[in-house]
């Protein structure tokens, strides 16, 4: 199946990552913080800035704004998904099977993500509140600021 992606270079877009089979990898601040290492080491690899994000359990919320002239957001996110999974212990792997077993893949993220380009201020306000909300939606605080996985903490920015 071949999937059309938005590619508008410069473009500011709305992610959803998820883990295969929602497994709550992100329930382990180790985890929180290889992840973190592994946006670090990217984004010195490929700019781009990270506009707002949650780290839930077991998937992430993301706006991230791409460098002029740039529009490779899938290669920054399987990286991502790649160098985190090279910190997960052998151990801690969940056993391999079937088509990720032929494709020498990890089990360990979905294969695919989910992107919406950010179209205007509304647009962009929307998903920013969207993010934030996500732990409360879910129920595991009652108000955003109490999510300690959230770009809530920092300062917000306009397109």
């Amino acid at each position: 199946m071949q999937y059309r992606r938005d590619q508008t270079q410069g473009g500011t877009y709305f992610f959803t990552v998820v883990m295969l089979r929602r497994w709550p990898w992100f329930n382990d601040a180790r985890y929180v913080a290889n992840l973190r290492q592994a946006f670090t080491d990217e984004i010195k690899r490929r700019p781009f800035k990270i506009d707002a994000i949650v780290v839930m359990p077991d998937h992430i919320h993301a706006i991230w704004t791409l460098p002029e002239g740039d529009s490779d957001y899938s290669t920054r996110w399987q990286h991502i998904k790649r160098e985190f999974t090279k910190m997960v212990p052998d151990e801690e792997r969940p056993a391999v099977r079937g088509s990720r077993a032929d494709k020498k893949e990890q089990a360990i993220w979905q294969r695919r993500f989910w992107e919406h380009r950010i179209r205007d201020e509304v647009d962009f306000a929307t998903h920013v509140q969207y993010i934030h909300y996500n732990p409360v939606k879910h129920g595991y605080v009652e108000r955003p600021e109490d999510w300690p996985y959230s770009s809530i903490h920092r300062p917000h920015r306009t397109p």
